[in-house]
């Protein structure tokens, strides 16, 4: 209680400036990103204010949906998180989708689950481990979801590996869109609907028959000490949304011309910066409760949203593509893709499968993601 007391009494500008509240300082990008839009700005300018503008929403959405999460228990709070969890990506990547910018829509999905496993984990168990020996978590929750990832990594390869035995190519780095034609194109659709289906099995997985290995929301609500109301909570999901759509929309609109400006990719930009400030909050998350020394909450964080993102983002844009935008999008990824999804399902399988870490597998984990990053920014 005396805890709890402390921490209301702390003054605005010093939350402000601490580990939760950082990302609203931001905020005044958000405007800023609005009018350089409206004068039909330089494309960078309007990329980089609409990029640091996602921020501070992505940050209030998420805090959002963890504090009704908590107050609404195990059950609603697993689907409030599948709904909400990712939704700052989702929304980004269905702009693209509307603009005809597929590849970079794929580009952003592989960029969030190798992020969430090689950047966001390395520098949570980097961070964590460093004034301990080792630090130790549930290897059999981890060990399941790094199981959904095997699980998803193979739905992610086998289109393209049948794409290639039909006698067709990948995409290249550098496209935009791709015509792989109607048979791909089902044999996507059906994927995405086992994707779909195995990720609702894994809900149930966690969330009802073997609930007592997957706690996050207890240790969240440990975090959060349940401050807010439900009717604040529902405000603030409710504003947040819809700046993350309105940054969103913009920093679709400025990709192309930016990526030309700067001399970057769209591949890039999607598969980095994208992937990176569309959960930037979430990342400092797992970073912060890591040096807390609660690595299955970071462990969590870092391997469910990657999960997460394979299971039910992805499956939901390729739905989605045969609906909106110029054409249905094809599960079919570029080489390097591959390589770098490949790679960081099989580390995330190795890294979990001891139940505990130390500060040079984060080391480890950074380097293979600077690496991956490294070829992507070459590509």
């Amino acid at each position: 209680m005396e805890a709890d007391a402390q921490r209301e009494s702390r003054s605005p500008l010093r939350w402000l400036v601490g580990p939760e509240g950082w990302p609203y300082l931001l905020v005044p990008a958000i405007p800023v990103a609005v009018v350089l839009d409206l004068m039909h700005a330089d494309a960078t300018a309007i990329f980089i204010a609409s990029a640091i503008g996602v921020i501070p929403p992505a940050a209030l959405m998420g805090r959002a949906t963890e504090e009704l999460a908590a107050r609404s228990g195990p059950g609603i709070g697993g689907l409030m998180n599948v709904t909400f969890g990712n939704f700052p990506e989702l929304v980004i990547a269905f702009f693209a989708l509307l603009e005809g910018l597929q590849e970079v829509v794929k580009a952003s999905i592989i960029g969030s689950i190798i992020g969430n496993i090689l950047l966001v984990l390395g520098a949570a168990m980097f961070f964590g481990g460093l004034r301990r020996d080792k630090q130790e978590f549930d290897r059999t929750a981890a060990g399941a979801q790094s199981a959904m990832l095997l699980l998803a990594l193979a739905a992610l390869v086998m289109p393209a590996v049948f794409q290639l035995v039909a006698g067709g190519g990948l995409p290249n780095p550098g496209e935009e869109r791709v015509d792989f034609g109607s048979t791909v194109e089902t044999l996507s659709f059906a994927v995405a609907i086992v994707l779909i289906a195995s990720y609702v099995a894994g809900l149930l997985f966690s969330l009802r028959t073997h609930r007592s290995l997957f706690n996050p929301e207890e240790e969240i609500a440990a975090e959060l000490h349940h401050h807010w109301t439900v009717r604040r909570g529902v405000t603030a999901l409710a504003v947040a949304g819809v700046l993350v759509g309105v940054m969103s929309e913009i920093l679709v609109g400025s990709i192309a011309e930016a990526a030309d400006s700067v001399g970057l990719s769209e591949f890039f930009i999607g598969a980095i910066v994208v992937a990176i400030v569309g959960n930037v909050a979430e990342h400092w998350v797992a970073v912060i409760v890591a040096v807390k020394d609660k690595m299955n909450l970071a462990v969590n964080i870092a391997i469910g949203s990657s999960a997460q993102i394979a299971l039910f983002v992805a499956p939901v844009l390729v739905l989605a593509s045969f609906v909106f935008g110029p054409g249905p999008m094809a599960l079919v990824f570029n080489g390097l893709e591959l390589a770098a999804v490949i790679l960081a399902v099989v580390i995330a399988n190795r890294v979990t499968a001891e139940g505990e870490s130390n500060w040079f597998e984060g080391v480890q984990l950074l380097a293979v993601y600077l690496i991956v990053a490294l070829a992507f920014g070459f590509a």
